[in-house]
């Protein structure tokens, strides 16, 4: 199957003028020439259908021909932005989806940002779908806080989404002013629906709002988890450490064949996510934790802490010998290791080797048909441990010794805080003041000491409005409030 859109430099899927058989049989070649000198490589894990599995488009407004509004791709290697009606890869449902967007701006005359001329209104379209629910999330991104008739933008995205036989779930706003490639903004508003989206895998129910990790292809995702959770050998005994936890998908997967599962993850947003997603699947014995993971794993080794297994799934530059050192001090059982770059996986396993590690197995996951990345799972496990590390501590109750679950107590340290709201602020002001203050205030305040207004984006624009500023007062009450919540 080919697309027209290669020849004008999509650049998206480099593989896709290959027969699916051979990109399988040359992915497979690069882990094995990679990893195979540290264990067997399994046959990769192909898909039966390697079309229209992303779950998840952005796509870009633009002007296009009679300076009709437009969106699509940006072309490989430059900003220009190629318009996009369909697509291989892409859900079609999201396809129809970004097409009544486009329609619905279209009636509200939206313009499209000008990144060289700083002008316009809507700069991009993200787009989730829940394969398992069919739910469908829209997110409208738009360079400042107003969005001239948003009613009228939502019932005519409602209408023309059903014309095309797609029910969207919700509607979010996020609004991103500044001059920059990153699609998001701080700010957010909800224009219909709840925010979120609802998505099922691997028997677990999860929330996905706009900001979400979660993978892109359901059915390989279901493929990669189950490998990983297979490989651990969970008895339902085990202690078990997610690093790079995300949304938590691979230790809520995993919890029902541990005693207790503990994630972390830097990402404060994905953390808040794992934990909400955690309550709501019923899940009791998971408990996810804000840090640095080389940070949090190097003091937990350190102080003598252990887990049975450890799962690690870190970004495409892979782990550190920071981290990687203090698995071996740990001294698990098993490690499964979740890689998306065979290259930094091989340096990783290197080392892991050379510290009384050895992969027992490799089995590749073809995750991005049509594109030249590559999901791989590898389990190690432990040589013989007690000839590699001698541990001075004893795991058990009682006097002088360290409870197993001990890892998970000393986390609580870095449980996130709940995020602070301008409702709140204003509650605590009027209780400890007896005054009451303005939301447009607060945001002042927050924007005059540098800090990012999440909760309100429509106050950033009442500040445009004839109003007085905060008293001297009120402004010293906001800080306290601020301090009080640990803002500032």
């Amino acid at each position: 199957m080919d697309c027209k859109l290669r020849a004008k430099n999509c650049g998206g899927c480099p593989l896709l003028g290959l027969d699916y058989a051979e990109q399988l049989k040359q992915k497979e070649a690069t882990v094995k020439k990679l990893l195979g000198k540290y264990g067997p490589v399994n046959a990769i894990r192909g898909m039966e259908d390697p079309y229209h599995y992303r779950n998840k488009v952005i796509s870009t407004f633009t002007t296009g021909w009679g300076g009709k509004l437009t969106s699509g791709i940006y072309a490989a290697n430059s900003h220009k932005v190629l318009p996009v009606e369909s697509c291989l890869l892409q859900d079609e449902v999201l396809d129809k989806t970004m097409e009544a967007v486009r329609a619905a701006a279209i009636a509200c005359r939206y313009q499209p940002y000008n990144e060289d001329k700083g002008t316009g209104l809507v700069r991009h379209c993200l787009l989730r779908r829940g394969v398992a629910t069919g739910q469908v999330m829209v997110v409208l991104v738009t360079a400042q806080a107003v969005l001239p008739g948003a009613k009228n933008f939502v019932r005519a995205l409602l209408a023309e989404a059903e014309k095309r036989g797609v029910t969207v779930t919700t509607v979010v706003q996020n609004v991103n002013p500044r001059k920059t490639s990153v699609v998001l903004g701080d700010a957010e508003k909800v224009l219909y629906g709840k925010g979120y989206i609802l998505d099922e895998l691997c028997g677990k129910t999860y929330a996905l709002s706009p900001r979400s990790f979660y993978q892109i292809n359901h059915s390989q995702t279901e493929v990669l988890y189950g490998l990983a959770v297979e490989a651990a050998h969970l008895t339902g005994k085990e202690v078990v450490l997610d690093a790079y936890c995300g949304i938590g998908t691979i230790g809520l997967t995993a919890a029902d064949h541990a005693k207790q599962v503990v994630g972390v993850e830097l990402n404060r947003d994905a953390v808040q996510d794992a934990i909400g997603n955690a309550k709501h699947n019923g899940v009791k014995n998971a408990r996810f934790f804000a840090a640095d993971a080389t940070r949090w794993i190097s003091e937990a080794a350190a102080a003598g802490e252990r887990a049975d297994v450890i799962f690690m799934d870190p970004p495409r530059e892979g782990s550190t010998p920071q981290f990687l050192d203090s698995v071996a001090r740990m001294a698990p059982k098993r490690v499964v290791y979740v890689s998306c770059n065979p290259e930094t996986l091989a340096r990783d396993l290197a080392l892991l080797t050379k510290k009384g590690y050895r992969v027992e197995s490799s089995t590749p996951v073809d995750m991005f048909p049509h594109s030249e990345h590559i999901e791989t799972v590898v389990l190690l496990s432990h040589k013989k441990a007690d000839s590699y590390i001698h541990i001075d501590v004893e795991f058990g109750e009682g006097e002088g010794k360290i409870p197993v679950d001990s890892i998970a107590k000393r986390a609580e340290a870095y449980k996130p805080k709940e995020k602070v709201t301008y409702k709140m602020i204003k509650e605590y002001i009027e209780a400890k003041y007896g005054f009451k203050v303005h939301t447009a205030y607060i945001a002042e305040v927050k924007r005059n000491l540098g800090l990012p207004m999440y909760d309100a984006p429509n106050a950033v624009e009442e500040l445009k409005q004839p109003r007085k500023h905060p008293t001297p007062e009120k402004v010293e009450a906001i800080k306290d409030a601020l301090r009080y919540f640990a803002v500032i």
